[in-house]
């Protein structure tokens, strides 16, 4: 279901839907044309009814106000605010489980502020980032962490749509965040994540490497014309890269190597090792259309493996789950897909993803973790890189847009973006960077 349809779990964030930020925020003139012509279009639809009850008891319960007059009154009254600010933390705290005083839930929920503005610097950092000057944010919705305070910018005329919006925005990521931070102290990921670090040093590596010890590496590779697919590769020294200048269609790739001992065979492997962060994971609950951690974010611990050959990749597994009894653990495969046999087609269900791609991909379950791997031969990680329609920088190009995140982060009306050729122009960007 997309964030932009009818039943969509983000309907309140919807410019498209019956509660869009309008030009005028709605105040307490009862019977103004404005307020009239928003009833007619909410009553269109039983379940928005239904929405906009729930979302109102809500905000006069955060508020502790009976009435949108009463809002108003809030609105100017710093006294009355700074109250209801002290009792939204504590309901705050409560709500998401936070243990502390005042002092620590203000700084909880500060940090909820830090990730919803991140949310939108990461898009706009790479995403974007020919478009930062449409979309920054208004300074003054930045600066503002206190959940009530963007709350009555929402109610506030003396504040401009694309501000009264920004605070709306920011609200929601900051309840999604919310969300994330409580489904992260129940499952502990941060200890399972040093868990998982500790079982990678000490059964997974070999033995004669220092902790963090790296083997630098080139990957030269020849790439077709068509659709820049890798046609082969070849694993270069520094010295060995110094003496090369690549021509059209060929691609020299620094990569940084680990290396496991399998029997008496050394084998070296580049390893990406990943903690999604709170942003990325906020990210992903909008393209699934969820709120709920735990349905939505599966990957929170991630594992990302580049080997020479198919059979290095085979003896890879096999290690994994020898180290993992050897560590006291059985380890259980799981939603294991492999299209790294070029007769073999992926089959992705995340919009954006391309059927082109080549991977090993399976969950293990093991000491109390389900971690996420994705294991490539060097030739299909250049083209998880490099390849048209399969490049990362392309999918998430295509997964963020196709989804309709940025159409609900960056409405039309309020940003003037036009979305389609955005999207077109951004793959566009990304593939003239590749190719360059």
């Amino acid at each position: 279901m997309s964030v932009l349809s009818s039943n969509s779990v983000f309907t309140s964030l919807q410019q498209s839907g019956p509660f869009s930020v309008t030009e005028n925020s709605l105040n307490d003139s009862h019977f103004s044309s404005q307020t009239r012509q928003w009833v007619k279009d909410l009553q269109l639809d039983p379940n928005n009814i239904t929405k906009y009850r729930a979302l109102r008891s809500q905000i006069f319960e955060f508020l502790g106000v009976d009435s949108f007059e009463q809002i108003q009154s809030l609105i100017k009254h710093k006294s009355l605010r700074e109250e209801r600010s002290e009792r939204a933390l504590y309901l705050l705290g409560n709500m998401f489980g936070i243990n502390g005083n005042l002092n620590e839930i203000k700084s909880r929920v500060d940090e909820y502020s830090r990730t919803a503005d991140a949310v939108i610097h990461s898009l706009i950092g790479k995403i974007l980032s020919p478009y930062a000057s449409h979309i920054e944010a208004t300074n003054e919705i930045e600066v503002t962490n206190n959940p009530v305070e963007l709350l009555l910018i929402m109610f506030n005329d003396d504040y401009h749509k694309k501000a009264r919006f920004e605070a709306r925005r920011k609200l929601i990521l900051m309840t999604l965040a919310g969300n994330i931070d409580h489904r992260e102290r129940e499952t502990d990921i941060e200890s399972k994540f040093s868990a998982f670090l500790t079982f990678l040093n000490g059964y997974v590596w070999s033995p004669n490497l220092k902790i963090g010890e790296l083997d630098p590496v080139y990957l030269h590779s020849k790439h077709r014309d068509e659709d820049y697919k890798c046609t082969g590769v070849t694993v270069l020294s520094p010295e060995q890269a110094m003496l090369i200048e690549p021509l059209k269609g060929e691609k020299l790739t620094l990569i940084k190597r680990r290396s496991f001992s399998a029997g008496l065979k050394r084998t070296p492997i580049y390893v990406a090792i990943r903690k999604k962060p709170p942003h990325s994971k906020v990210l992903k609950l909008l393209r699934k259309n969820q709120k709920n951690p735990a349905v939505a974010v599966d990957d929170e611990l991630g594992l990302m493996a580049v080997l020479d050959s198919v059979s290095d990749v085979k003896a890879f597994q096999q290690h994994l789950t020898r180290s993992a009894s050897n560590a006291n653990s059985l380890m259980v495969l799981e939603d294991i897909s492999d299209t790294l046999n070029e007769h073999t087609q992926y089959k992705g269900r995340a919009v954006g993803t391309s059927d082109k791609t080549s991977m090993m991909k399976f969950f293990a379950r093991l000491g109390g973790m389900r971690v996420e791997f994705i294991i490539h031969t060097n030739q299909s990680w250049l083209n998880y890189m490099y390849q048209q329609d399969v490049a990362h920088n392309e999918y998430e190009v295509k997964r963020i847009f196709d989804t309709g995140v940025i159409e609900l982060l960056f409405p039309v009306d309020v940003f003037h973006l036009q979305h389609t050729k955005t999207r077109d122009e951004m793959v566009k960007f990304f593939r003239k960077q590749i190719e360059a």
